[in-house]
């Protein structure tokens, strides 16, 4: 707990100033005033998180953070548990929808197991942080102790730190799990108050049938286990995911360390729930990459606060919403730096 205590201690609020410059500049490109939206927001957002009024991007990093949940066996799931390890050989070999959009925008992914169900073969380019094989199912019982949902917190902050002097400019998240849209459902409920079956989607691609099973065993967890709402690692351990965890702690290293924060989708997101309730000082360095075909992850960003750049109707995870959102990231500062001002173009100004 000591390594989540001093990450939070370190997080500090945005530039003020250097924000105040960025925006001073955006008002003073060859546009009118907030004609290119978001992405002027965007970028006055990053400055502030770097402390630069123009601030360049040139490391990007996606951590794709994998686990499995015990409650599949409970048919949650269009998928068996089998698919979690061969995707992860695939992320391993360059295969993924995520390795392709990664390549395409020039970033570095680092793929983690946080809890597989089996023993990974080795692999230099797969980074061991299991904190257990797999979860317990939480239709019957906690997902995990208190002290392995502090570790695998913990575990995410150390990912970050270990890639820090590899240069980290800008990280995104990602995950793979099956099972894991039902402990974000279930940790979406415990920590929103939202109804079950207002943020229970269909995964993987479940008929009527399997999403009504779904629901039924999330209330179950949720009743059998009985989250504090307001003890965000007891969520964590009684209906959460190692990945989920690991994930949290990528989001409260990034702010620690003045990263700028895209989040992927409804798993992300129900991280960045747990991340947000440890830390409510974390909000403004997360960047909501989309909007998941999930319900849960309209809810959550809602409760957060945050608009998402893209609106893709994406369900796949793995990072890949956050690898598009770097792209557009990286669009909106070049737009603030390389952009002629009215002064420096020639061109007159609007008439007052």
């Amino acid at each position: 707990m000591k390594k989540i205590e001093e990450t939070i201690m370190g997080i500090k609020p945005l530039d003020e100033k250097a924000m105040a410059e960025a925006r001073s500049r955006q008002d003073n490109l060859t546009k009118p005033q907030g004609s290119l939206g978001h992405l002027e927001s965007l970028s006055i957002q990053i400055a502030g998180i770097k402390g630069n009024p123009r601030p360049r991007i040139t490391h990007k990093v996606i951590f794709t953070l994998v686990g499995d949940h015990g409650v599949t066996r409970e048919g949650v799931s269009a998928y068996p548990s089998e698919v979690t390890p061969q995707m992860v050989y695939n992320f391993l070999r360059g295969g993924a929808a995520i390795n392709v959009l990664a390549r395409q925008i020039g970033a570095r992914v680092i793929v983690v197991d946080l809890g597989v169900a089996s023993v990974l073969e080795r692999n230099p380019q797969l980074k061991e942080k299991k904190v257990a094989l797999g979860t317990h199912n939480i239709a019957e019982e906690p997902a995990m102790s208190h002290e392995e949902a502090i570790r695998a917190i913990e575990a995410g902050i150390e990912l970050v730190e270990e890639e820090l002097p590899k240069g980290i400019d800008i990280l995104g998240t990602g995950d793979m799990g099956i099972g894991n849209t039902t402990a974000s459902s279930a940790i979406t409920t415990a920590l929103t108050g939202t109804d079950v079956t207002k943020v229970t989607g269909r995964g993987t691609g479940l008929n009527d049938e399997g999403w009504k099973r779904k629901v039924k065993v999330i209330e179950k967890a949720l009743k059998i286990n009985r989250p504090n709402p307001k003890d965000a690692i007891d969520v964590l351990s009684k209906v959460g995911g190692f990945e989920i965890g690991g994930i949290a702690g990528v989001i409260l290293a990034g702010a620690r360390y003045q990263i700028p924060v895209v989040i992927d989708g409804f798993i992300s997101g129900a991280a960045a729930l747990i991340a947000t309730s440890l830390s409510p000082e974390v909000k403004p360095y997360l960047i909501a990459s989309h909007q998941s075909v999930e319900q849960g992850h309209k809810i959550i960003l809602e409760h957060l606060g945050l608009k998402p750049l893209l609106n893709l109707d994406l369900r796949l995870g793995e990072g890949t919403g956050a690898a598009l959102g770097i792209f557009l990231v990286e669009a909106s500062l070049k737009i603030l730096d390389e952009m002629a001002t009215f002064t420096e173009a020639g061109v007159s100004e609007k008439n007052d």
